[in-house]
């Protein structure tokens, strides 16, 4: 069963698959039950996926028992939609509720699915917790001590690899924004505001297939950007800069999360040289990426060709996991020692410093195979891009 049709969502068995992944990983551990609280946890194992998780007023609750379906504790208001899936147990209470939201129930709940055993919640790097936190105060007093918590990585390590399904579904966002970039000399030519060629280019990924952006980023300038994730602004594209944008865009749930380089009109030869060499450290990445790798390895790979091995730049990381959300575990940095696996989604995003306070960045998105990685974007060329002539061209 799915939320769509066949072309949507996922099938019952996936879902009970990581069900039971996670009641062994909680067996482990010796959880008696997993709270989950935020909506990619959530989704991860209902495929509830609506929009109205954007409203802060109500929370949602998740409980993943030592066996049996997951089983929802969630405002009345969710339940003809949740019902559609393959969950059997939900409970619902009318929300809002400014003397209980829920936590009475929640507690109830708790306590019959778990008895006295332990409870746990995601607690580090990367994670939130979607209730008030006089909300929490009140549930923990309720269950007592020592019931709430860390869910021992669970959550992550679970999240982390992705499913064969899981993984059409990324590669489905990327296609959308490879098609969306190809059109990029549709919208951008010198003269084009900045903040104009942002707002149709999100026009773009609709076009070519997104349900939503939710992430758009990038700059422009004629030595590269002083960053990557201020609003664009209405400053017009001159001749000779560089144009980044750079796409989260959503399909069925999962993100893409890369970006592209234009120069507009012509490139200079400082530009062409550093996006080559941006290019050349995601090959050299690329082909690092292996299962038995470390996410610090290919830090280092893209390091020593971009930094001669200084360490990295400002931005902290050359890439990162991808997924559900626009940025997952791990970090490709200096000290993330995660093993790479068969079944993991990275970002590849070398960055590069041009000028004092100027850089070019590049991102690619790639799945781990067993034999090694694969492009799930469709790789840039080492050849920067030229958009010649006014808008509507293509580009050089």
């Amino acid at each position: 069963m799915s939320y769509f049709n066949a072309m949507r969502g996922f099938p019952e068995a996936e879902y009970a698959d990581r069900v039971a992944r996670a009641q062994a990983a909680m067996a482990n551990h010796g959880l008696a039950a997993l709270l989950l609280t935020t909506e990619r946890e959530f989704r991860y194992f209902t495929g509830f996926l609506t929009r109205f998780w954007e409203s802060p007023t109500r929370p949602w609750f998740l409980i993943v028992p030592a066996s049996g379906k997951p089983v929802a504790v969630v405002p009345s208001i969710g339940a003809p939609l949740l019902e559609r899936g393959w969950l059997e147990d939900i409970r619902t209470w009318r929300s809002p509720d400014l003397n209980d939201d829920g936590v009475e129930l929640l507690a109830d709940t708790l306590n019959e699915l778990s008895a006295d055993g332990r409870i746990g919640l995601p607690m580090g790097h990367e994670t939130h917790l979607r209730m008030p936190l006089a909300d929490f105060f009140r549930l923990h007093s309720v269950m007592g001590p020592n019931r709430l918590s860390d869910d021992r990585g669970i959550m992550r390590e679970l999240r982390m690899v992705k499913s064969v399904a899981e993984i059409e579904k990324i590669r489905a966002a990327c296609s959308v924004a490879d098609r969306a970039f190809a059109r990029v000399g549709e919208i951008a030519a010198p003269g084009k505001q900045l903040d104009e060629v942002f707002r149709r280019f999100q026009i773009l990924c609709l076009e070519e297939g997104a349900d939503w952006v939710p992430y758009l980023a990038g700059g422009a300038g004629p030595q590269g950007y002083d960053d990557v994730i201020s609003p664009a602004t209405q400053a017009p594209l001159a001749a000779g800069d560089v144009l980044m944008l750079d796409t989260g865009l959503v399909r069925d749930g999962y993100f893409c999360d890369f970006d592209r380089n234009f120069a507009i009109s012509s490139a200079s030869d400082e530009m062409r040289d550093a996006h080559g060499k941006l290019i050349e450290a995601t090959a050299a990445a690329f082909d690092m990426a292996k299962p038995g790798a470390l996410a610090c390895d290919l830090f280092h790979g893209m390091d020593s060709i971009l930094t001669g091995g200084k360490g990295g730049a400002e931005a902290g990381r050359y890439g990162h996991g991808l997924g559900m959300s626009l940025t997952e575990w791990p970090s490709l940095i200096a000290d993330d020692r995660t093993e790479l696996v068969d079944g993991m989604v990275l970002t590849l995003e070398p960055g590069i410093e041009t000028a004092p306070g100027r850089m070019l960045v590049h991102e690619e998105n790639i799945v781990i195979g067993a034999g090694g990685a694969q492009y799930l974007s469709a790789p840039a060329s080492a050849e920067l891009p030229i958009l010649n002539g006014a808008a509507g061209g293509e580009p050089a």
